[in-house]
């Protein structure tokens, strides 16, 4: 007993130098926690240390564009066959040829950023409730509770896919002393939960969330609503621990009912337009706005705007707003020959031009330095990060419709997003069979949403890693060659070494 209390006094010790931050230090203060009350430990002083914490929430996407956007196009692209992975270095490579480690930097740096998220999410979940400020309503508690909840829901199905087994954690972690710490070793250092189990809190958190969240807002969709939740819950039912297609469908049906649709053209999503025609190239940061924001098939994004423009554009490309903004150096998310090709399938694919551009530069890694694709999505400062958009949903309730048997459905909602890229119909065959429209929705996906974050998930939900992933080194000319073959253990990534490090309590994934 002694030696295991002088190993949690060296724990403690540990964590006060420079331990795990489940508690990062966003918006803490001595104002606003820390206070002792009666004896309680006041963690908000009053409503507005409240509403403070809930704009960090909401601002967590956007703040987050590293591991909550940039990392998971690297892992869902670059780890697929949409993407190279662009600038070739440790961080970047072992995603392009499956050879990633527990030593990943990149799989780091998303664990603490995604557990840290989380923490922040707890903190409203588990204290709103008994802040003492009769200004704070009972309606404004519920909402700011269901909105933390989804906004965990939505980290914890990044971190699922992701790592699958994932420590659950739904608390905040008291402060470490000798008398407390045989109490708070747990909170600091949880085990991990089966996939499963953390899907069924996903579930749970949405519904929750979902009863007392807003309502969709047309005018800011940077708001957590109960679309969001509704969004998020038809993803979470195609997936297989808990696979349920009725509830797909009525989820995307309820988007449906609360306003989303296709926008007419799809290049309205990703394109910039110029806000004064007569600037100058010197000014051109400020002549440029995104085209649209907040459209009707935008469940949740992030905005940009002067000031507070998104940075992480320039690791793609090109900035349109500042044309030669670190375009010295090898971009991140290279689309593929396999992409291009696949594009080049359907003659006249609107998405293709909205999705690669080719310019001119100083390298010749994976294309002629005089004509290299680059990635085209995000291609401005004032370019939006959309997280969920409708025709994601949609698409994964013509999915629904296959697993249910309904080809000629699930061909009409394919239809759909084709008519927009302006392609015709799938001909008739492609609903003759499980196997055939299964091909065309999946092809279909890969177009639709392409440099999204979507391919890899996508292919793993479908049992496809090993089909598609083995295959394309031998037909993509461009790619590195394969260092691991994809097999079933390739579906989840490895738990990151350092992490493993400092909480003995977790257990690697097969496989690595």
């Amino acid at each position: 007993m002694k030696t295991k209390y002088s190993l949690y006094l060296f724990i403690a010790a540990l964590l006060a130098s420079c331990s795990l931050d489940y508690e990062p230090l966003d918006t803490y203060s001595d104002v606003t926690e820390g206070m002792q009350q009666d004896s309680v430990t006041v963690v908000f002083k009053d409503k507005a240390a409240v509403v403070s914490h809930r704009q960090t929430l909401l601002n967590l996407f956007r703040n987050g564009q590293e591991h909550w956007y940039l990392d998971m196009l690297l892992l869902a692209e670059a780890h697929s066959d949409n993407a190279y992975a662009g600038a070739p270095n440790n961080e970047t490579t072992p995603f392009e040829v499956n050879s990633i480690e527990g030593s990943s930097t990149t799989l780091n740096r998303d664990w603490n950023m995604h557990m840290g998220n989380i923490a922040q999410a707890n903190k409203m979940i588990v204290y709103v409730d008994s802040v003492k400020d009769n200004t704070l309503t009972e309606a404004e508690r519920r909402q700011y509770k269901a909105e933390a909840k989804i906004l965990r829901a939505m980290i914890y199905f990044d971190m699922v896919r992701i790592w699958a087994n994932v420590p659950l954690v739904t608390t905040v972690a008291g402060d470490i002393t000798a008398e407390t710490i045989e109490d708070v070793y747990p909170a600091y250092f949880p085990v991990q939960s089966d996939a499963l189990t953390i899907y069924q809190q996903i579930e749970q958190d949405l519904l929750e969330g979902l009863q007392y969240a807003p309502a969709n807002n047309v005018q800011d969709k940077t708001q957590i609503t109960k679309s969001v939740a509704r969004a998020l819950l038809a993803k979470v039912y195609a997936e297989k621990p808990l696979r349920d297609y009725d509830k797909v469908i009525q989820y995307a049906d309820e988007l449906a009912a609360d306003g989303f649709d296709l926008e007419p053209e799809y290049g309205d999503l990703f394109d910039v337009v110029l806000t004064d025609p007569n600037a100058p190239p010197s000014q051109a940061n400020k002549a440029l706005e995104a085209k649209l924001r907040n459209s009707r098939e935008t469940i949740y994004e992030a905005q940009f705007f002067p000031g507070n423009t998104n940075w992480v554009t320039w690791m793609f490309g090109r900035k349109l707003d500042d044309w030669s903004f670190w375009f010295d150096f090898l971009k991140w998310i290279t689309p593929s020959r396999d992409l291009i090709r696949t594009f080049n399938s359907e003659s006249g694919d609107k998405r293709y031009e909205q999705t690669v551009v080719f310019y001119e530069c100083d390298w010749n890694m994976y294309y002629p330095a005089d004509n290299y694709a680059f990635m085209y999505k995000c291609r401005s400062g004032y370019n939006s990060i959309i997280k969920l958009r409708y025709a994601d949903i949609l698409l994964l309730k013509a999915e629904a419709l296959i697993g249910k048997g309904d080809y000629p459905g699930a061909a009409q909602i394919i239809n759909r997003t084709r008519a927009r890229a302006g392609l015709g119909n799938l001909p008739a065959s492609a609903a003759s069979s499980k196997e055939a429209i299964t091909k065309a929705y999946l092809k279909e996906r890969r177009l639709e949403l392409a440099l999204e974050g979507q391919r890899w998930f996508d292919l793993v939900r479908l049992d496809k890693v090993e089909e598609v992933m083995n295959a394309v080194f031998d037909k993509d000319e461009g790619r590195p060659a394969q260092v691991m073959p994809y097999t079933s253990l390739s579906y989840v990534l490895p738990i990151p070494q350092a992490v493993m490090d400092q909480n003995p309590n977790l257990v690697q994934n097969p496989g690595y």
